[in-house]
């Protein structure tokens, strides 16, 4: 078990540049009180009505690059700072091969996609699959092989890794971190036996006195995120490791940043933008599915204590400032809404 104060050692040296804000409590303060919560973010993607795929008129490429101007503000202020890495040779090893390890590559389209878990990359990968030619259809029912009929850039040798990341379009799309993590929890730990098995057990040993003979299908929100809590985030599993250490958006520099919010607009947008043919198209949530709504956020979240919040949210900070997601509104008074 590793200790908590292991794990808050091995937080990216980035993190550093909040650390004034953390040693002087103003960030927790701030938490407390609900300010952040009530900071929309700036508007960092192109509206709906700029893709031609949703049949509607397209902005000026004038528009579009202040858009985009717009989005990348907050990455360009943060990755400018002289202590951040300027590419993924930057990187200490391990950091460099996860993210390695999550870039897609399509030679013949000439685009990377960095996938993030729980952040609709099942359906990203059914398109690229498509666009290679290794799938039919983006609507082919079945189980998605997340490794079969891909190609990462991780698997390439080191020239080939830099010529790519130099002249290919790259992008990656984001969601609000809360969000994402309790999309994964509700996945992971309420409908997969393997994940039940290796985390879901290990989880109520640690926390839960006598819960030893639990066969790990119940564990609880506040048990997952004081597991999350405790380890180190480099070591985490995908699906619920930060964005940042996934994609390293400050030594990969990203043509466009999609969001989960804007899904389909977006998607439209990099499909234009890479001339994929016409009948790709990005596919339509599965009928099994069950997202995240406010509400389900809401509920979750006001049933958590806050001091874990508290305590979680610096490990996960990068995510909420670079991608511009305001913190969560855990107040006594939102809660009682």
């Amino acid at each position: 078990t590793r200790s908590r104060g292991a794990a808050g050692a091995a937080l990216l040296p980035s993190m550093l540049m909040f650390g004034v804000i953390l040693a002087s409590s103003g960030l927790l303060l701030m938490i407390e009180r609900g300010i952040l919560a009530q900071v929309g973010p700036p508007p960092l993607h192109p509206p709906a009505e700029l893709s031609r795929r949703d049949g509607r008129d397209s902005t000026t490429e004038l528009e579009l690059e202040v858009l985009r101007d717009t989005r990348n503000r907050t990455i360009r202020a943060l990755c400018g700072q002289r202590s951040m890495p300027r590419s993924v040779w930057e990187l200490p090893p391990g950091q460099r091969r996860t993210v390695l390890r999550h870039l897609l590559v399509s030679d013949k389209y000439r685009f990377l996609y960095c996938y993030v878990p729980k952040v609709a990359c099942s359906n990203w990968k059914r398109i690229v699959k498509v666009l290679e030619g290794a799938l039919e259809s983006v609507d082919v029912r079945g189980k998605m092989d997340h490794k079969s009929d891909l190609v990462f850039l991780g698997d390439m040798k080191p020239e080939e890794i830099s010529y790519r990341l130099k002249h290919y379009y790259k992008f990656i799309f984001v969601r609000n971190p809360m969000e994402r993590l309790l999309s994964a929890y509700r996945n992971k730990f309420g409908e997969i036996k393997a994940y039940q098995q290796k985390y879901g057990v290990e989880i109520i040993r640690r926390y839960r006195k006598n819960g030893g003979n639990s066969a790990g299908d119940d564990v609880s929100f506040s048990e997952f995120l004081q597991y999350l809590l405790d380890e180190d985030v480099e070591h985490m599993n995908e699906h619920w490791m930060p964005i940042y250490n996934l994609c390293q958006p400050c030594a990969v520099t990203y043509d466009f940043i999609g969001s989960y919010e804007r899904l389909h607009a977006d998607a439209s947008h990099v499909l234009e933008h890479i001339q994929a043919p016409s009948f790709v198209r990005f596919p339509e949530r599965q009928a099994w599915y069950k997202p995240v709504t406010a509400e389900t956020l809401h509920y979750y979240l006001c049933n958590t204590p806050r001091r874990l919040l508290k305590e979680l949210l610096p490990k996960y900070i990068l995510d909420f400032s670079l991608f511009a997601y305001p913190l969560p509104n855990i107040t006594s008074q939102f809660c009682r809404q």
